[in-house]
């Protein structure tokens, strides 16, 4: 007899789950976890390879139903995982409460395994450096444009943790698609630094290497002069006269698609 939940066609009911264990595992696991906040943020976390402490969800029918349609090479794993709570149960574990009433906890990467893909010799896709990033969800959106575009990693110098729950959640779960550390300039990984901004060379008449850190400044101040400082080259988006900035997030995907568009791309 097949086991129901490796069969996509099988009922999606499940007994009804005293919600005392699953919260108490939840609030034991919290503290050293990264939250993946949505259905999409848990999706995309097993896609790649997460290990998924615990998963919960105020309607299991209708996540596995979000699953049927949106991601069915994960759905049996879903379906293992997602535990039913009461909704209240639920929202008291999230800062706030997603439209697809899903959560769950995963391992944070190992920080060595992530250094070595950054500092990796030859490494076949640039390095997203974001000097001293002030808004979460841009933060995030970088990850998840530098994960769809096949960068190597993403880092922050600064302050901001760029595994803070609004970034992940900004970021839809892709953190486990990429490398992703907060690091101090003097520990960017090696490779040839280009810097974005308004005084550089026209990004047109570039050709960005595979190994480049490719670095932005914040959109209100730019760039450190300690970044600056350690930049290779200086570049430039083409901007029209009196156009101040574009949003952080805007800049790394020109940067990333004039790199792709230049055959850097990954197959």
């Amino acid at each position: 007899m097949t086991d129901p939940v490796h069969d996509p066609s099988a009922p999606t009911a499940q007994s009804p789950v005293d919600p005392v264990e699953p919260v108490a595992a939840w609030r034991r696991a919290a503290p050293e976890a990264v939250l993946l906040d949505g259905f999409h943020a848990l999706k995309h976390a097993l896609r790649f390879g997460a290990e998924v402490l615990v998963a919960v969800t105020a309607d299991r029918a209708a996540a596995l139903a979000l699953a049927d349609g949106l991601a069915a090479d994960v759905r049996d794993t879903l379906a293992a995982l997602l535990t039913e709570i009461p909704y209240a149960a639920y929202a008291s574990l999230v800062p706030r409460p997603h439209p697809t009433a899903v959560a769950a906890l995963a391992v944070r990467p190992d920080r060595a395994g992530n250094l070595a893909k950054l500092a990796h010799a030859t490494r076949t896709a640039p390095v997203v450096v974001l000097d001293q990033p002030r808004n979460l969800g841009n933060a995030g959106a970088v990850v998840r444009l530098a994960a769809g575009f096949g960068a190597t990693g993403v880092v922050t110098t600064g302050t901001l943790d760029p595994w803070h729950p609004t970034v992940v959640r900004g970021g839809a779960g892709l953190h486990f698609a990429t490398a992703v550390e907060r690091l101090t300039v003097d520990e960017l990984p090696s490779g040839p630094l280009f810097a974005l901004d308004p005084e550089g060379e026209d990004i047109r008449s570039l050709k960005l290497p595979d190994e480049a850190l490719l670095a932005f400044g914040s959109e209100r101040t730019g760039l450190t002069s300690e970044l600056r400082a350690r930049a290779d080259h200086l570049v430039a988006l083409p901007m029209r006269p009196q156009v101040s900035s574009y949003n952080l997030a805007t800049s790394v995907a020109m940067t990333l698609y004039h790199w792709s568009a230049t055959g850097g791309a990954p197959a």
